[in-house]
């Protein structure tokens, strides 16, 4: 059983994370790596492309899961990137019925333009850390991740 300091622990990384997921999704830090890389699309979309990028090729379904948006939200999201050229439509291979989304040429270069502008916007900021506290973080996220993808029965990042 759990002692009262480890339910603080547990509470203060709940917060930590919520509070680290909300930056990264609210108008804070996403117009301005937006504005850096020299785009004009809206954000939701571009979070959606770069989840296409993370996990393609991935369905709508697994899509919607994984954004923690509906299906039907996710899906006119993936018709207006498909309009814009940014990705592409394919058969699973695994099951015809299913369609799975992965980048275009333009839609690799948009994610990349996006991605070097992260790095520029948070680069200063993770300047300051230590090579040793970065590893840390990293593997005691990823370690999270998967534990918790563990319980949930979810996948935790290919």
């Amino acid at each position: 059983m759990q002692n009262t300091m480890d339910k603080t622990r547990v509470a203060d990384l709940h917060e930590a994370v919520t509070d680290l997921i909300a930056l990264h999704v609210k108008p804070v830090i996403g117009p301005r790596v937006v504005k850096e890389a020299g785009l004009s699309l809206d954000p939701a979309l571009l979070r959606i492309l770069a989840a296409i990028h993370r996990f393609a090729p991935i369905g709508i379904v697994e899509l919607a899961e994984r954004s923690g948006r509906n299906h039907t939200t996710v899906s006119r999201q993936v018709t207006k990137l498909h309009e814009l050229g940014l990705i592409e439509r394919q058969v699973s291979p695994t099951d015809r019925r299913v369609s799975e989304t992965v980048l275009s040429a333009k839609g690799r270069k948009t994610a990349a333009a996006l991605l070097a502008a992260r790095e520029r916007v948070t680069g200063p900021i993770l300047a300051k850390w230590s090579s040793k506290d970065l590893d840390d973080l990293t593997r005691l996220l990823r370690r999270l991740v998967k534990d918790l993808s563990a319980v949930s029965g979810a996948g935790g990042g290919r």
